[in-house]
C-alpha cells in the first residue's frame, strides 16, 4: 500500500501537481489554546485560595477593633457582636454582627468590616439625645428620630418634650423634633420645653420663660431663621406661625 501511494505521488510530481502536506495549527490557534489553559489554571488557583481562606485559620479574627464608643462601652459592643476569636474572617457574617450591635439601645447604626489579615472592625454611631420626657420610672431620652433609647438623668440643658405618645411613629413627636433639629444652636441652647399637643400647634418655652408660637411645621427652616433674629428683640411672646408676618409682644 505504501508502494502504491509512492507511485501516485511520483505521477503527481511528474504532472507538476503539488504534494499535499499535513496542515499545521496556526500561531493564533496555539496562542488561543495557551490562553485557555492559563485561564483554567488561574480559576483553579483562585478557588483553591478561597477554600484555604475560608476553612483555615490563616486569616482568622484575632482581634476586634471597636470605633465610635462614647457612652457605649467597648465591652458592650464586643458582647453584643458575639464573634468567636479564631474564626476565619470569611466565615463571619458581617451583616448579622452589625445587626446584633445595632440592637444596643444607645447605638443608632453599626458597620462591620474585615481588615485583613486578622482584624474585624466594628464602627458604631451612638444616638444623641435631643429631648427628654418624664415618666414614672424616670426621665427618658429621645434622639432625633424619636427613639426612646435611654432612661436616666438628662444632660444639662436638654429640652423637655410634651407630647401624648412619644415615639418614632407619632406625628406630633416627629413634628416637634423637626422643629428642634431646624433651630440654630444658639436658639436650641435657650429652649427649655417644646410642646406639640398636635402637629398644628407647636410651642416652645425658653429657659427664661419667654414663649414661641410656632404653629405647624410648614416652612420650618424659614421660621427658624426668623426666630433667631426675633429673639434679639425684647418681648415675652414671639410668634413665627406666619413667617411672612412674625410678631413680638
Amino acid at each position: 500500500m505504501a508502494i502504491e501511494q509512492a507511485r501516485r505521488e511520483a505521477k503527481r510530481r511528474a504532472k507538476g501537481q503539488s504534494v499535499e502536506e499535513p496542515s499545521r495549527p496556526s500561531a493564533r490557534t496555539v496562542k488561543g489554546l495557551s490562553l485557555i489553559v492559563w485561564l483554567i489554571l488561574l480559576s483553579v488557583a483562585s478557588v483553591a485560595l478561597g477554600l484555604v481562606l475560608y476553612f483555615t485559620p490563616l486569616m482568622s479574627a484575632r482581634s476586634l477593633d471597636v470605633i465610635g464608643t462614647g457612652v457605649v462601652t467597648r465591652e458592650e459592643v464586643v458582647n453584643a457582636a458575639q464573634v468567636r476569636l479564631g474564626t476565619p474572617l470569611l466565615q463571619i457574617d458581617t451583616g448579622a454582627v452589625a445587626n446584633r450591635v445595632a440592637a444596643i439601645r444607645r447605638v443608632a447604626s453599626a458597620r462591620v468590616q474585615r481588615e485583613y489579615p486578622s482584624t474585624l472592625r466594628i464602627t458604631i454611631t451612638e444616638r444623641i439625645p435631643i429631648v427628654v420626657k418624664d415618666f414614672p420610672d424616670g426621665p427618658h431620652l429621645f434622639d432625633r428620630d424619636g427613639v426612646d433609647f435611654a432612661t436616666g438623668p438628662p444632660p444639662p440643658g436638654l429640652p423637655f418634650i410634651d407630647v401624648d405618645s412619644p415615639g418614632p411613629a407619632d406625628p406630633a413627636t416627629r413634628a416637634a423634633l423637626e422643629v428642634m433639629t431646624a433651630l440654630r444652636p444658639e436658639v436650641v441652647a435657650q429652649v427649655g420645653r417644646i410642646a406639640a399637643p398636635s402637629v398644628a400647634s407647636i410651642t416652645l418655652t425658653l429657659a427664661d420663660g419667654r414663649t414661641v408660637v410656632w404653629g405647624t411645621t410648614d416652612r420650618t427652616d424659614e421660621k427658624a431663621e426668623k426666630l433667631a433674629a426675633l429673639l434679639t428683640q425684647p418681648g415675652r411672646v414671639y410668634d413665627v406661625s406666619s413667617p411672612d408676618l412674625p410678631t413680638v409682644k
